[in-house]
């Protein structure tokens, strides 16, 4: 599928607000509705558009502490990977796990309390991973920029 310049825009509004009604799209990009419609039907059709999602404050949740890790593996076969990312999967403080190129494997999204429920799961859930190498913790202190959707 070829994305021309008026679907960057409905994928645009869309980031801003995934439950602006056709409509109100529609007038936001100069299109007729039907056509504002077929439009995103083939967008999601093609998997351009692949879900919605609500985007939370993690503070209110209870998981004020963001931290991105990055995680190096002394060993690189298939099963070891895919046994991190197995229990990646499982660890509801883990938000985003990513297999990265470069010095490290992986990156992760960690969400939680406070310091001291990282502190937990540094200890408990990742430094009891198989074929751990290595851990970076880069504490998030402030958010200027966020476009996930």
């Amino acid at each position: 599928m070829k994305i021309d310049a008026t679907d960057h825009r409905i994928l645009q509004a869309l980031k801003r607000d995934a439950k602006v009604s056709n409509v109100q799209l529609a007038q936001r990009i100069d299109l007729s509705p039907s056509a504002c419609l077929r439009r995103v039907q083939e967008l999601e059709k093609n998997g351009v558009i692949r879900g919605y999602r609500v985007v939370t404050d993690p503070e209110p949740l209870g998981r004020g502490f963001v931290a991105y890790v990055t995680v190096g593996l002394s060993l690189h076969t298939k099963a070891a990977q895919e046994g991190f990312e197995r229990a990646m999967a499982v660890a509801k403080e883990v938000v985003e796990c990513h297999n990265i190129a470069g010095p490290f494997e992986y990156l992760l999204r960690v969400e939680t309390q406070d310091l001291a429920s990282y502190k937990r799961f540094h200890t408990e859930i990742l430094g009891t991973q198989a074929h751990l190498n290595a851990i970076s913790t880069h504490i998030v202190m402030g958010t200027s920029k966020d476009e996930r959707g």
